[in-house]
This record gives structure tokens, C-alpha cells and sequence, in this order.
């Protein structure tokens, strides 16, 4: 069975104001998201989930980034992007300072709940160098195949409630 996408408010026609709730202490604080969705995340040892973060309507890979509870709760209830900082050890929402937000579109929770996939409008560079995505350093693959491979799907290994790809 698929899983929904988590819900997030309409994008604003405008920027909303800089959320002044008094900030938590961190991943593990008290935080207002919806239990439900809290009991389907898995956590890493530091009380975090990696946030894959791409372009909407292009799916270009923009960042990574991490969210706890209340940065995710913060992020589906203001339709602005909001993350914890390892570094600063603090939540920031994308844009607040630099000014390149991220209006969030949809957020969707991997098969195992250990991940999200958050997809934005990107206003200006989403990287801290200037770049319009942190995946701007190519690395060269000396084993490229010679052709391109068409995958297809073997319909022994498909489970029986997941459509086959290709037949």
C-alpha cells in the first residue's frame, strides 16, 4: 500500500511571518505533532529523520537536511520548510535570513518511516554556497556502462498488492 502524502497547508501567496513560539529544546522536547504521524516515524539516535529536499515540479534534488518532531510539525503547519540544525543545535526555517525560501508542496514518509521526502518551491539557491542545489560537485564514474539498460521488473519477485512496472 502507498504511502500519503503527510498533509501541508496551501503554499501562501505571500511569505508568512518567521514563527515566534517560544523554540523547544531540541529533538526529544514536547513537540505539537500529530501523534499519529510521530508513532509512524523512526528516529536515529539522535532523534532525528533525514529530509530529502527537491524541486516540485522538476524533482531535482535540492538538500538534505534533518527535521525532529517539531521541526516537521512546524513545516506541515506553516507550509514553510523548518529544520534542526546538528550544528547550532536550533530549528531554522529555510529562507528566514539568507531569503531563498522554500514554500513546501508535500511531504512524503518513506516505506520504513526513517526518511521524508519534502518537495518545495525553491526561491533562490537552496545550498549555503551559492549553488542552486548542494549536489553541484559531480563525481566522475569511471564504470559507466558502455549502453544504457532498460530495468524491468521480474513478476516472480513482485509482491502481489504492488502493480508490476513493466510486463
Amino acid at each position: 500500500m502507498p504511502v500519503p502524502d503527510l498533509p501541508v497547508g496551501a503554499p501562501p501567496a505571500t511569505p508568512p511571518a518567521t514563527p515566534t513560539a517560544p523554540v523547544p529544546t531540541g529533538p526529544g522536547s514536547r513537540s505539537g505533532l500529530d501523534p499519529a504521524i510521530a508513532a509512524r516515524l523512526r528516529r536515529g539516535a539522535d532523534g532525528l529523520v533525514t529530509a530529502v529536499v527537491r524541486q516540485h515540479d522538476s524533482g531535482e534534488v535540492l538538500m538534505v537536511a534533518w527535521m525532529d518532531d517539531e521541526a516537521l510539525h512546524r513545516t506541515l503547519t506553516t507550509g514553510r520548510a523548518t529544520y534542526w540544525s546538528r550544528s547550532r543545535r536550533e530549528y531554522w526555517v529555510k529562507g528566514a535570513t539568507s531569503g531563498h525560501h522554500q514554500y513546501v508542496r508535500s511531504v512524503s514518509l518513506d516505506c520504513d518511516g526513517d526518511a521524508l521526502l519534502v518537495s518545495v518551491d525553491q526561491v533562490g539557491p537552496a545550498c549555503h554556497t551559492g549553488n542552486r542545489s548542494c549536489f553541484a560537485d559531480h563525481l566522475p564514474v569511471t564504470g559507466l556502462l558502455d549502453h544504457p539498460v532498460t530495468a524491468q521488473a521480474d513478476p516472480a519477485h513482485a509482491r502481489p498488492d504492488t502493480p508490476a512496472v513493466t510486463r
